[in-house]
């Protein structure tokens, strides 16, 4: 029943699943020298390298401050050594983007074929941004990770002044450095309780986003049909509080409801998905980190699949022999050459035709991929009925379940009712759980594989629906500006 970990030929994948948490120990077990060192470049590498978009420099810091609170090494020289690699690293991203931005982003992102029309028309919106609010933004960017790599150099692109800038970037990296660093001084030998709390603090806020983005959709819905609930949304649009939100804040009040506008590819579903893709790639890797590291999660699985084992019954286990099926490839793969051959023979539409086909076949790559790297061993063959090979994490059933039957749903909803549409959403997700809950019933899988797999399908499906978004939209543009 233990979680098998093979050391033997280590590849550049395995060396992709090592924790973060691995990582920050590996940091606190260094000499004091290197630990400094560490947190000064890493601040310093996060917006003259662009390190910051693969690991913020707030990890290095906390962990200095984590060190000095062991009696390794006074605060104040990881609060020096961090408040001068921030400095020096945002002052060096404005030189480069005063110097070659602009250059390096046409050689780089640029040259991608969604991105390249668009970049000359959002780059101008940035820099108008980051020259109108200047101080705020350099201070205010420090304190995200996305905008403290990207706002030095535009600041340089936009021609900002240097000794303008070095006064807010001095008082940014100040109270980011000093902060951070007496966080890990606090926190202590506690850095790994904090750590898991502020993870699981990020998984509830984008459940919520979620949630928050299908109420709305449903309110509005509603509202369409009802007009005493359209009357009442008038009511409260028209309210001093949210009249003078739109009126302050014009800007970011568009841009909400544009991303809430279900009308537009890049509207409500196009942010739906995002959000939706969000939440899976942090579920996945939370559930990956905790059975490599025999941690949380699969510590409970064992006692998980005893309480399943201890409730079957009979005619349950007839039902969920045949249940499994739904999600393998003998009943899978019929039903997507049939929907393909429905698609392409009769509607012509060989867009959904090759989301469907990419789906199930990008799906099935990843999961075997995974299952390569962790190389998990499935429950005792005890508990087994049926037989299985290969190994658990994660469960193929489940994720070709999510995909496949999640991308079939939102294919045959196309210009259909509400109603409809809610149906066959419905029907997928039942789909989808109760072959999930039929592999920890025949003893297939533990939870966490399904789990995961649930988390990797969506993932998969969230990707290929953006770019489908994406593209249909670019077509869009493209072809009104021809019009």
């Amino acid at each position: 029943m233990a979680v098998r970990w093979s050391r033997e030929g280590v590849n550049v994948l395995e060396v992709g699943l090592v924790s973060i948490g691995s990582i920050t120990d590996r940091i606190l077990s260094l000499p004091v020298w290197f630990a400094l060192a560490l947190v000064f470049l890493l601040p310093a590498l996060e917006a003259s390298a662009f390190l910051g978009f693969i690991f913020p420099g707030e990890i290095a810091v906390i962990l200095g401050g984590v060190v000095a609170s062991q009696g390794r090494a006074p605060l104040w020289a990881f609060i020096i050594a961090a408040v001068s690699g921030a400095i020096l690293g945002d002052s060096i991203g404005y030189l480069i983007g005063r110097r070659w931005g602009i250059h390096l982003l046409h050689k780089t992102v640029g040259r991608l074929p969604i991105i390249r029309r668009q970049l000359d028309k959002h780059l101008e919106s940035a820099e108008a941004y980051v020259r109108r609010r200047q101080g705020s933004a350099v201070f205010f960017g420090r304190f995200t990770a996305a905008l403290r790599v990207l706002v030095p150099g535009l600041a340089g692109m936009s021609k900002v002044h240097y000794p303008s800038f070095l006064a807010y970037n001095v008082a940014g990296g100040v109270a980011w450095g000093t902060g951070f660093s007496i966080l890990g001084y606090l926190a202590g030998a506690s850095y790994k309780q904090l750590e898991k709390v502020a993870g699981r603090v990020g998984l509830l806020l984008l459940l919520l986003i979620v949630i928050g983005l299908v109420v709305s959709q449903l309110i509005r819905t509603l509202a369409e049909r009802s007009p005493r609930l359209e009357a009442f949304a008038d009511r409260l649009a028209a309210t001093p509080a949210v009249a003078w939100v739109r009126a302050r804040f014009p800007g970011p009040v568009r841009w909400v409801r544009d991303r809430l506008d279900p009308s537009t590819p890049r509207g409500f579903w196009l942010t739906f998905t995002v959000a939706v893709g969000s939440l899976a790639v942090w579920a996945f890797a939370g559930l990956t980190q905790d059975v490599v590291g025999h941690d949380e999660m699969a510590l409970f699985d064992p006692q998980f699949e005893t309480w399943v084992v201890a409730h079957r019954t009979g005619w349950l286990t007839s039902t969920m022999k045949i249940v499994t099926s739904l999600g393998s490839l003998a009943v899978i793969a019929p039903l997507l050459l049939t929907t393909v051959v429905v698609l392409i023979g009769r509607r012509r539409d060989w867009r959904r035709a090759a989301l469907l086909v990419t789906t199930f076949a990008g799906v099935a790559g990843l999961y075997d991929l995974v299952k390569l790297v962790v190389e998990r061993s499935r429950p005792p063959a005890t508990l087994w009925i049926g037989h299985y090979s290969g190994t658990a994490f994660p469960s193929g059933h489940a994720t070709q379940a999510v995909a496949f039957y999640g991308v079939l749903a939102i294919v045959l909803s196309s210009g259909r009712s509400f109603r409809a549409r809610a149906l066959l959403w419905f029907s997928a997700a039942l789909v989808a759980i109760i072959v999930g809950a039929s592999r920890i019933y025949l003893g297939a899988h533990w939870l966490t594989d399904v789990l995961a797999g649930y988390a990797l399908g969506a993932t998969w499906v969230a990707l290929l629906l953006a770019i489908d978004l994406l593209t249909t939209a670019q077509a869009g543009i493209r072809a009104s500006r021809s019009a």
